[in-house]
């Protein structure tokens, strides 16, 4: 009788979780910025607040009313009551600051002494101007779609919303006696947050100087439209430091990739399943303080807002963060006083304690636009 032999056959063994296996599924490294990888649908939230933000500043405009507010003296006419006031007054193609101010900028007058803090929310949604409002929002568009991609619609919600009130009280801090656009503290939050999607997944992204280079001249374009009127600087300095302490916490792990049941078969899946697992529960240390953090300077900023803390009364050179002043705009930061006279249907308006004056054509101003009037002519 013939001798059998027993043949023991075993399943191969999952790989560990270890350096080594990491590394080898990492070696299936992606592109950071790739185009055509993602569905339309995946950048809802994004589109959202673009569309919010455009609304906005429609309305905004459509407030202002330059055709009839400063008799016909607007820039492009042709938009009649859309039309922007002049460069002199508003570089940025926008609305006057009294508009500004209606609409909910931030002003520490309305803030400290009013205590409307409501403000601290409608400012988020406005724009200085055309120009600001196409530079931001391109920006949003840029890096606020991939993201969403990347790491989905609700986490990049979180870093948005979060970021831009976090911005607000920041800018709250150091406000002046002009009005102020926070808007651009959520497109730093998603800078933030894209500097620690980078840095908590390095060993993903193949183009990762190529990311950080993108990421370094968004912010030094739009940094530099701050030193503008009315678009705070540190607002977008607050939503910075937000959405950096932000990303540690949220962006840990981008939707990479599936792998197709050519390239791997039932163990190899679930070794990939394991290691997803195993980065989302990665680096607790780090998004737990980083959670620690942005609780802390989160509540710091509420108390000192409502305490009414005034930063500019410890640092005098911060305020030319914000608005840096030239012969071509105003940076007036003072309460301003004027004196109107009208002799043959003009209307002289004199800045007191200055000599500076200008002559009008017309009488038929309002007090808030004379008050934007007397604000440039004393600057």
């Amino acid at each position: 009788m013939a001798e059998q032999t027993q043949i023991e056959i075993k399943p191969p063994q999952p790989a560990h979780l270890s350096d080594a296996g990491d590394d080898q599924v990492l070696e299936q490294q992606v592109r950071f910025f790739k185009s055509g990888t993602r569905k339309r649908e995946d950048s809802w939230v994004i589109s959202l607040f673009v569309v919010l933000h455009i609304v906005a500043f429609a309305a905004t405009m459509f407030v202002n009313d330059c055709w009839q507010n400063s008799h016909r003296d607007c820039a492009i006419k042709v938009l009649g009551r859309l039309s922007f006031q002049p460069l002199w007054e508003n570089p940025l193609l926008g609305p006057s600051s009294s508009t500004l101010d209606e609409m909910g900028a931030l002003q520490q007058t309305f803030l400290a002494n009013h205590h409307q803090t409501w403000r601290l929310f409608t400012c988020l949604w406005l724009h200085a101007g055309a120009i600001h409002l196409i530079i931001n929002l391109s920006s949003v568009i840029f890096v606020g779609i991939h993201l969403e991609q990347e790491f989905g619609p609700l986490r990049i919600a979180m870093v948005y919303i979060l970021s831009a009130f976090f911005g607000s009280l920041v800018a709250a801090l150091f406000l002046q006696n002009s009005p102020a656009v926070g808007s651009s503290g959520a497109l730093f939050g998603l800078l933030g947050s894209m500097l620690s999607g980078l840095i908590c997944n390095w060993k993903v992204y193949t183009d990762k100087l190529a990311a950080l280079s993108a990421l370094l001249l968004v912010a030094m374009i739009n940094f530099a439209l701050g030193l503008l009127p009315y678009v705070d600087n540190f607002s977008s300095l607050g939503g910075f430091i937000s959405g950096v302490l932000l990303g540690f916490v949220l962006l840990f792990s981008p939707r990479l990739p599936r792998m197709t049941e050519k390239k791997g078969g039932f163990f190899d899946y679930g070794v990939k399943k394991s290691i997803r697992l195993k980065q989302k529960l990665d680096r607790p240390v780090l998004r737990s303080v980083s959670f620690v953090l942005f609780g802390l300077v989160l509540a710091g900023a509420i108390v000192a807002v409502l305490h009414g803390i005034d930063m500019n009364k410890y640092c005098s050179w911060c305020q030319y963060i914000n608005c840096v002043p030239s012969n071509r705009w105003s940076c007036n930061t003072k309460v301003t006083a004027c004196q109107t006279m009208e002799n043959a249907g003009r209307l002289t308006v004199t800045c007191m304690g200055k000599d500076n004056f200008r002559v009008f054509p017309f009488t038929s101003f309002s007090e808030t636009r004379l008050h934007d009037l007397c604000d440039l002519i004393c600057s």
